[in-house]
């Protein structure tokens, strides 16, 4: 072909080529327009339904935590409750082991170890304690009960304060009775007595020759009764058993700096008296000097007991 022919066939192929061109060149575009809306359909479909799981899952979390605040909480009160509780019972336990092991008194010293040694014939075969007599019973108390000092063949014989003794007799009968202990009588100190609410105490720790201490032995002892009392911060009564212990309570919280008023309440059966944040509650002490002379009947300590114990809560 010569130049002339294949010049006169580009430029008849030309225009052909150009319309192939110019019909293929709006297509691409259209198939670009057409993929182009379908992809933000796809996300737009897609963005509702990411959202609606965002907004589900959303109220779920605040639910759940809040679902468990509250177990949390109940966790924090029962732990922020049962430390304390701890703390008291461990502390009682040291005063205990301070009160066991002390010597301050010559003269109580010579008599209870006398007596542990010199023992009267129904006990002769028995183990004598012959040591001073801590606090018993419930740590958490909210009734304190303070006697006079332990018997010579009572509590100085068991090592438990009114235990082995007719006293005792006396005071847990009338505990079991208004549902305060597990059980109606104790005559040793390993025997399982639970009390309930109640904690007993004496004025006096170790056992006194006639049943009598000194006012210089009262005054020694008072720091153990001072201690335990202010470790009780539970107990919002205290049943005096006699007008000895009366005193000695109310001399320990002068010197707290309780508001005890003057002149100082005298003591009586079923006296009561608002100082602080405790009442005191006066009884006859349930020693056999009083209670086989009827001065103490059992309805009478039944009914004094019955309204420490309305007002103590328990």
């Amino acid at each position: 072909m010569s130049v002339p022919e294949a010049l006169r066939v580009e430029r008849a192929a030309g225009p052909e080529a150009l319309r192939v061109d110019r019909a293929a060149a709006p297509e691409a575009p259209r198939v670009e327009r057409a993929a182009a809306p379908e992809a933000p359909r796809v996300e737009r479909a897609a963005a509702p339904e990411a959202l609606r799981v965002e907004r589900a899952a959303a109220p779920e979390a605040p639910r759940v935590e809040r679902a468990a605040a509250p177990e949390a909480l109940r966790v924090d009160r029962a732990a922020a409750l049962e430390a304390p509780r701890v703390e008291r019972a461990a502390a009682l336990e040291a005063l205990r082991d301070e009160i066991v092991g002390c010597f301050r008194c010559p003269r109580l010293v010579a008599w209870r170890e006398l007596v542990a040694l010199d023992k009267v014939a129904r006990f002769r075969d028995e183990p004598y304690w012959g040591r001073p007599l801590p606090g018993f019973g419930d740590p958490d108390a909210r009734l304190l009960i303070v006697g006079l000092a332990p018997a010579a063949h009572g509590g100085n014989r068991t090592g438990r304060v009114f235990t082995g003794d007719a006293s005792g007799d006396f005071l847990w009968a009338a505990l079991h009775e208004l549902g305060l202990a597990d059980r109606p009588s104790s005559r040793r100190a390993d025997d399982g007595l639970t009390l309930f609410g109640v904690r007993i105490a004496a004025a006096v720790r170790c056992a006194p020759p006639r049943n009598t201490p000194t006012i210089e032995e009262r005054d020694a002892c008072a720091p153990f009764l001072a201690r335990e009392m202010d470790l009780l911060d539970t107990a919002s009564v205290v049943l005096v058993l006699g007008s000895f212990g009366w005193n000695a309570v109310l001399r320990v919280l002068a010197a707290a700096g309780e508001p005890v008023p003057v002149p100082r309440p005298r003591f009586g059966h079923g006296a009561t008296v608002r100082i602080g944040r405790r009442t005191l509650v006066g009884s006859y002490h349930p020693s056999q000097q009083n209670t086989f002379t009827g001065k103490l009947t059992p309805p009478m300590f039944r009914d004094v007991l019955a309204r420490a114990k309305e007002l103590a809560g328990l």
